[in-house]
């Protein structure tokens, strides 16, 4: 089931949460909507799933092909899973799965049985099969995440979307359900949205990254794309750590820039896409003055200051540092292995 959303606009107020956006998601695909707080990712999945509307006489949803604007939310084929759950408490785990099922009307609900089966089969595929007795407050942060899961797809729903879904969990827990969601949505082959503002989440399980900043969509692309060539200063600064070069810098050539060279005030340049050497007269680079040393972990940082007052950050294994033997204070060569060009900054 694809989901097109044609110049979505939507403001509160004063405020605009949504200028003018258009998204595409493909069927079967796991879309990430990356963003700061206040970019309109959120307004943009709850006008997809009914929640909310666009401004009226703008913007148009449709699945597949169906026009769904007018549609209230009941009516959608959604599946949501909100961020903080919102599991009821009084009830099992198995309860609150069916729940979605046992409130239809009679002549549309299916029969005890079916949805007794329907929820063993749910609590397998997330992994809870034998909590369905529990209650919520029983549970895992995790576990609780994945109940919600299944109560959203117990409807049977055209499209899912996700929320935040794991932003209220500790960061060991999120990376261990991201990868578990990941495999998940390759079983059920679901189309799904998710909003996250975790770069790393987003660039590691979604098939698409729909990145967005002030009510408007900056780019779209597979997590190579989006991360190995940015549209924009800002998309740079958001996915990773990023230097921000003040030109000009010697020994610094054009190396897909998105500014002609001539006209360029800034390279955007990743710590791991430099080069440190100790400084010796003759060799091609931008001298630099060793600020600070970062050794724990597999990857090492050192932070150098080129000139008074620009501080640079370079990236490199830990035998290379142990090679280099370097100290604070020691003069050193850096170069550019891969850069971008922007005739604007950004900085956040």
């Amino acid at each position: 089931m694809s989901i097109t959303a044609t110049n979505i606009k939507k403001t509160f107020g004063t405020y605009t949460a949504l200028e003018g956006v258009d998204l595409n998601v493909p069927a079967g695909k796991l879309v990430a909507l990356l963003g700061p707080s206040g970019s309109g990712k959120t307004t943009l999945l709850r006008i997809i799933a009914g929640l909310e509307f666009a401004d009226e006489g703008s913007g148009h949803i449709a699945f597949h092909g169906e026009d769904v604007t007018q549609v209230p939310a009941g009516k959608r084929g959604v599946g949501f899973v909100f961020q903080h759950y919102a599991l009821f408490r009084h009830m099992t785990v198995a309860e609150n799965v069916a729940f979605g099922l046992n409130v239809r009307k009679r002549k549309d609900r299916p029969a005890k049985d079916e949805i007794a089966d329907r929820v063993n089969k749910l609590l397998k595929l997330v992994q809870l099969d034998n909590l369905g007795p529990r209650l919520p407050t029983q549970l895992s942060g995790g576990q609780r995440q994945r109940v919600a899961l299944a109560r959203a797809l117990a409807v049977e729903p055209k499209v899912l979307l996700l929320d935040e879904p794991f932003g209220a969990l500790d960061a060991k827990v999120r990376k261990e359900l991201r990868r578990w969601l990941r495999h998940f949505h390759d079983e059920i082959n679901l189309t799904t949205v998710f909003v996250t503002h975790d770069q790393e989440e987003a660039l590691e399980i979604a098939d698409e990254v729909v990145v967005m900043n002030n009510a408007k969509v900056e780019q779209v692309g597979t997590p190579q794309d989006v991360y190995d060539h940015p549209a924009s200063p800002f998309v740079y600064n958001f996915l990773g750590n990023v230097n921000r070069l003040q030109l000009p810098w010697r020994g610094l050539h054009d190396t897909g820039s998105a500014a002609p060279f001539s006209d360029a005030q800034v390279a955007y340049v990743r710590p791991h896409e430099l080069e440190i050497l100790h400084y010796r007269v003759g060799l091609e680079g931008e001298v630099a003055t060793v600020e600070s040393i970062h050794a724990a972990g597999a990857v090492a940082r050192v932070t150098t200051r080129r000139g008074a007052s620009e501080f640079v950050d370079v990236e490199l294994s830990r035998a290379r540092l142990d090679e280099l033997a370097l100290r604070p204070d020691d003069s050193v060569l850096l170069r550019v292995r891969r850069s971008r060009l922007f005739a604007e900054d950004y900085s956040i």
